[in-house]
């Protein structure tokens, strides 16, 4: 209130007082910091390395099944954002793991939901009764309002990143969780279906019975050896977009759009000795790396990248990437939603 006459300051100060126990409060002393002329969160970036957190993941399960746990997981929470168990403002993720023999039990929730598997080969998520077998690097959904539970019938260890909107939800308070009461959903169909149903730019004749999956969301695993043909393929094919190197996205199917209503996925390619110039956007984003070497420049953190490696980009931070071997890049962000809500916004230099 510097810029207003004492006389004046010191009976608005009274008139304050006197409306703060009605919880009533002045625009015009907060208006700048509600109202900002770029974002201006919280967030940092992060680095976490894979084997670091991996250790102590095992060293839980030592302690703890997965049964009693309901999900081992260990969050990757932002040092900006502590005690909101975000890894940005709108996300969440942990790495979560399945010994052999275990079964993380059946249960839904509102929340949507992304596995992306970081070691082993052989267990399964199912989503509604129907199994995706999980191999390293593959992207396995569960949509919020959908039954799933994990099981482990090898004999590895299988770790993932679980990626979560559930800051978003929160903030709408919006949050529904149930229980099914097994540990495992009675088996529907036989494991993969919905993918020669559904992932071949093909769907079963609307209306019919073959017709399976929720209309929204038919497919829900989306194979390593298959994203990364086809980004190998676009890399063979053509340069290297400046700010993005080789980029693909996951896409929903059924139209076309992001895999979830809240979350967008991709991956990238960029090739030994390429680096992007700067980009910017206001999706707060999280990456993993799945093969090479590289550099991460995050404003003016410096990130050394190896695979396992996850990375937190926040909003609004100036992005760049350099290669030293050829390197790959799952990322997932809130893109989608910001979308719908004409808040999305990026600029590149």
């Amino acid at each position: 209130m510097s810029h207003i006459p004492n006389e004046s300051s010191e009976l608005l100060q009274d008139l304050y007082d006197e409306m703060a126990p009605k919880d009533l409060y002045p625009l015009w002393e907060v208006l700048a910091s509600l109202v900002t002329p770029t974002p201006q969160g919280s967030a940092e970036s992060v680095r976490w390395s894979f084997p670091e957190v991996r250790d102590y993941l095992l060293r839980a399960g030592d302690l703890i099944s997965a049964k009693d746990a309901e999900r081992r997981v260990l969050i990757l929470e932002n040092p900006g954002l502590k005690g909101s168990s975000g890894i940005t403002s709108s996300l969440y993720a942990g790495l979560q793991l399945i010994l052999p023999g275990e079964v993380a039990p059946c249960h839904r929730h509102s929340q949507c939901a992304l596995r992306f598997v970081m070691e082993g080969d052989g267990a399964f998520t199912a989503v509604d009764g129907e199994k995706a077998i999980m191999h390293k690097y593959d992207l396995v959904l569960t949509p919020g309002g959908q039954w799933h539970d994990h099981g482990n019938p090898s004999d590895q260890n299988m770790i993932w990143l679980d990626g979560l909107d559930i800051p978003t939800v929160r903030h709408f308070d919006a949050s529904f969780a149930e229980k099914l009461g097994e540990d495992v959903h009675p088996e529907t169909v036989e494991a993969d279906d919905s993918m020669w149903r559904y992932g071949r730019n093909l769907r079963p004749f609307r209306g019919s019975s073959a017709d399976r999956r929720p209309e929204g969301v038919p497919l829900f695993h989306y194979p390593y050896k298959e994203w990364r043909e086809s980004l190998n393929e676009l890399a063979g094919a053509e340069k290297p977009d400046p700010h993005l190197g080789h980029a693909l996205e996951f896409i929903n199917p059924a139209d076309g759009g992001a895999v979830m209503p809240t979350i967008s996925a991709h991956v990238r390619l960029l090739p030994a000795g390429f680096e992007t110039r700067a980009r910017r956007s206001t999706d707060g984003s999280v990456y993993v790396v799945t093969g090479g070497t590289g550099v991460a420049l995050v404003d003016e953190v410096e990130h050394k990248l190896e695979e396992g490696d996850i990375f937190v980009v926040p909003s609004w931070s100036r992005l760049q990437l350099k290669a030293d071997r050829d390197l790959a890049l799952f990322g997932f962000s809130d893109r989608i939603a910001q979308e719908k809500l004409n808040l999305y916004r990026e600029i590149k230099e």
